[in-house]
C-alpha cells in the first residue's frame, strides 16, 4: 500500500508552530514511506478565506522544505460533489433542516432546568432535537442548514463502527478502536453537515476530500480525537473507506494553551522574517 498523507489549512491566517508541526510531520511520514503528501486548501467558508494567506501558506511550506505531490485541492473548486452527496442522504432521509441559531440550541438543550449546563459533543451543545422531523422529499430550504438525522443514520449501519489509530488520542488510545453508536446519538448528536450559504460543512467535506485524494493516513492534533468518530460514521454511510488516523500532541505555548491564528507573534513568517531557520523550526518543535 502506497501511504497518502495530507495536510489540509485554512487560508484564513498566518500559520504557525502548530501549522509547522503538522505539516512536518504528515510531509516526514509520507517521505519516509516514499509515498504521497498533498495539500488540500480548506477554504470552503469564503467569508474568511484569502488569496493572500493561501499565498503565504505555500511560500511558508517551501520555506520550510516540504514539497507536495499533484496540484493542490481547493474545497470551494468542490461544492457539486458536496451536494451531490447531501443529496444522496437528503434522499435516504438521512439529514434534514434546521433553522435554529445558536441561542435557541442553548435555550433549548437548557429549557428542562434552567441554568443547567447542556450536554456538549465536538461541535459543542448536543442539538436538542428541536427540527427533527420527516421531509416529503422536496428539496431543502436554500436559508436553512442540513443535520445529520444521527439516530437513523445508526440504524442504517451493517458493520462495526470502528478505525485503527497509530498516533495518539488525549487519554493514549492506540490501535484498534470501536465506536459506541449509542454514544454517538447521546453525546454527539445531529452535527451539521451543511450550514447556511456554505453548501457543506467541515465533517462532510474532509470525509469526501480524503476519499477523492486516496489518503491512507489522516494526520492531525488529538483535540479532534472526538470529530474522527463523525467521520467514520459518515465513512460508512458513504460507503467511503476509512483510512488510519494518526493523532499527534498539540503544540502549546508558555501558559499550556493550544496556538491559534491570533497567536501572530508565533508566526513561521515572524521567525523567518527574524532570521530563524527551518532546521531551527524543526527544533523548536520536537521535530
Amino acid at each position: 500500500m502506497t501511504i497518502s498523507t495530507r495536510f489540509a489549512p485554512s487560508p484564513t491566517g498566518p500559520l504557525h508552530l502548530g501549522h509547522a508541526y503538522a505539516a512536518i510531520l504528515a510531509h516526514d511520514m509520507a517521505r519516509a514511506a516514499q509515498g504521497r503528501f498533498l495539500l488540500r486548501i480548506e477554504d470552503i467558508d469564503q467569508t474568511r478565506a484569502r488569496p493572500a494567506w493561501e499565498a503565504q501558506i505555500g511560500d511558508d511550506l517551501h520555506w520550510l522544505g516540504l514539497t507536495w505531490d499533484g496540484p493542490v485541492m481547493r474545497q470551494s473548486d468542490r461544492l457539486p460533489a458536496y451536494g451531490t452527496a447531501l443529496q444522496n442522504l437528503w434522499q435516504r432521509g438521512l439529514i434534514y433542516e434546521c433553522t435554529c441559531t445558536r441561542r435557541d440550541i442553548l435555550e433549548a438543550s437548557s429549557a428542562p432546568q434552567e441554568g443547567a449546563t447542556p450536554p456538549t459533543g465536538p461541535d459543542g451543545p448536543v442539538y436538542p432535537g428541536t427540527c427533527r422531523r420527516d421531509h416529503d422529499g422536496s428539496k431543502p430550504l436554500p436559508d436553512a442548514a442540513l443535520r445529520l438525522n444521527m439516530a437513523r443514520a445508526v440504524d442504517t449501519l451493517t458493520n462495526p463502527l470502528q478505525f485503527t489509530e497509530t498516533g495518539c488520542g488525549p487519554e493514549q488510545q492506540r490501535g484498534l478502536q470501536s465506536i459506541d453508536p449509542a454514544y454517538l446519538v447521546s453525546q454527539v448528536g445531529d452535527v451539521v453537515l451543511a450550514r447556511r450559504d456554505m453548501g457543506t460543512s467541515y465533517h462532510l467535506a474532509v470525509v469526501l476530500d480524503d476519499a477523492t485524494q486516496k489518503i491512507t493516513h489522516v494526520t492531525r492534533g488529538y483535540d479532534l480525537f472526538d470529530a474522527t468518530q463523525i467521520h467514520v460514521m459518515l465513512q460508512q454511510i458513504l460507503g467511503l473507506p476509512t483510512p488510519l488516523y494518526h493523532h499527534h500532541r498539540l503544540i502549546r505555548d508558555e501558559m499550556g494553551k493550544r496556538l491559534a491564528k491570533r497567536d501572530d507573534a508565533r508566526a513561521i513568517s515572524t521567525y523567518r522574517a527574524d532570521g530563524i531557520t527551518p532546521a531551527k523550526i524543526r527544533q523548536m518543535i520536537g521535530l
